[in-house]
């Protein structure tokens, strides 16, 4: 039984109500793959954690929740909301959370997708959102006087070449496929990337590439 529990993901859930928290708890814990474990205080959750943090909308104590949540508390990070404003957008991104679900689609099976995408650190946004995330990011991008002026620690092609099919939402194995990689190659060049570049995950990285010009 030890055994088997050190390979499921432990599971936070935060909710600023009662029956969101439940609704969520009841739904993942039907799922083998997550091990629910209960925050006894704050900055103590295990390593591997995935925090599922639950907000109607995004105020300034959620969003400083999730920063701590993924910063001071080092977890990875599912937003389940109902409401992401333009202003937000970007600076979830920036914080680290790589999977968002809309609420209206907060089902088990999806809880339990953007559960595994995180633990993963695979990026896990709905299209709709991953289009506003591109549109907002080239808006910046066509505000600077120099978008060409990159980094001197920028993308190498090959890296280029996997942030772009993952800004076309395509998971590990299909970019993969698409590139004629193996799987362990696209995950190192994205952990090569992300280490390097100090970025979150990989919608951090697609944001990156976006707004150096890159893609």
């Amino acid at each position: 039984m030890v055994h088997r529990n050190s390979h499921r993901i432990p599971v936070e859930v935060h909710a600023s109500d009662p029956l969101s928290l439940d609704g969520a708890v009841s739904q993942l814990r039907r799922h083998s793959e997550v091990e629910l474990v209960e925050l006894v205080e704050e900055g103590t959750s295990r390593p591997g954690t995935v925090a599922v943090l639950l907000a109607e909308t995004l105020d300034e104590p959620t969003l400083s929740r999730l920063r701590r949540l993924t910063r001071a508390d080092g977890a990875k990070a599912v937003l389940v909301t109902s409401l992401i404003r333009e202003a937000e957008l970007l600076q979830v991104i920036e914080y680290g959370v790589g999977a968002i679900v809309w609420r209206r689609e907060a089902t088990g099976h999806r809880l339990l997708q953007a559960v595994l995408a995180a633990s993963r650190g695979d990026g896990d946004l709905p299209s709709d959102l991953l289009g506003r995330l591109i549109a907002q990011v080239g808006t910046l991008q066509r505000g600077t006087t120099s978008v060409s002026a990159a980094t001197a620690s920028g993308l190498a092609p090959r890296e280029v070449d996997v942030l772009r099919l993952v800004a076309e939402g395509m998971d590990t194995g299909e970019i993969a496929a698409k590139l004629s990689y193996s799987e362990r190659t696209v995950k190192n060049v994205m952990h090569g990337l992300t280490t390097r570049l100090h970025l979150r995950n990989r919608a951090h990285a697609v944001a990156y590439a976006l707004r150096e010009g890159y893609i």
